[in-house]
């Protein structure tokens, strides 16, 4: 089956969120039927454009028999990159309704793909919009969001003597110890988030009036 894809990069982006991003929780799938036509959904996190088409490809390859197999993507921590594809079905039919419901969810790092089985009854481009839109948007809720917090390693290190205070400033920011390291002096490496950072920076030089160091 020749398939021709039409493909277009949105220009909307999520809400700013320095630190923070929403994803889905888990893969899922959802199915529905219109006039005998069959439409599956199946929803991914991803972690890249690469990751995204490739798993595309697979499910073309697997489903090979299908009439159109319709996506849509959105990756990067603020959804800089996101695309979405209709497979042969009318421009704007298949795979705009699917990134909307993406983007309605403020999603990103996620894959979203419709299969679908032609049934021999047209849909028009209403029906067709609705069609991709509702599957997607049921696989979607299925998956559920969970936000991930973004996070940067910085290595703080320091004299026995301040351990106390060095410890103290640590712990009243959201941060993570990733590791600790011991010579002639501490070196601790943790993992705050983005937002946090100057901020951490700051107040472990204050507590140790100068004395710590910031890797």
């Amino acid at each position: 089956m020749a398939r021709t894809a039409s493909c277009a990069v949105s220009g909307r982006k999520l809400p700013r969120v320095a630190d923070s991003y929403l994803t889905i929780a888990r893969p899922s799938t959802a199915e529905i039927k219109e006039k005998a036509s069959r439409f599956i959904a199946e929803a991914f996190p991803v972690s890249s454009s690469e990751e995204a088409e490739a798993q595309v490809a697979a499910i073309r390859k697997r489903e090979y028999n299908a009439t159109h197999v319709c996506s849509a993507w959105r990756v990067g921590p603020e959804a800089q990159e996101f695309r979405f594809n209709d497979d042969g079905e009318p421009n704007g039919s298949a795979g705009a309704p699917i990134l909307r419901h993406i983007e309605g969810r403020l999603l990103t790092f996620v894959l979203v793909t419709v299969t679908r089985y032609y049934g021999g009854t047209k849909l028009g481009t209403g029906g067709l919009i609705r069609a991709y839109g509702g599957v997607a948007d049921e696989a979607l809720r299925a998956a559920g969001r969970r936000r991930v917090v973004r996070r940067a390693p910085i290595q703080l290190s320091f004299d026995y003597d301040d351990t106390s205070p060095a410890m103290h400033v640590i712990s009243t920011f959201d941060a993570t110890i990733a590791d600790t390291l011991y010579d002639d002096r501490t070196h601790v490496t943790v993992r705050v988030r983005l937002s946090e950072i100057p901020t951490l920076k700051q107040a472990f030089v204050e507590a140790l009036g100068g004395r710590g160091e910031i890797g």
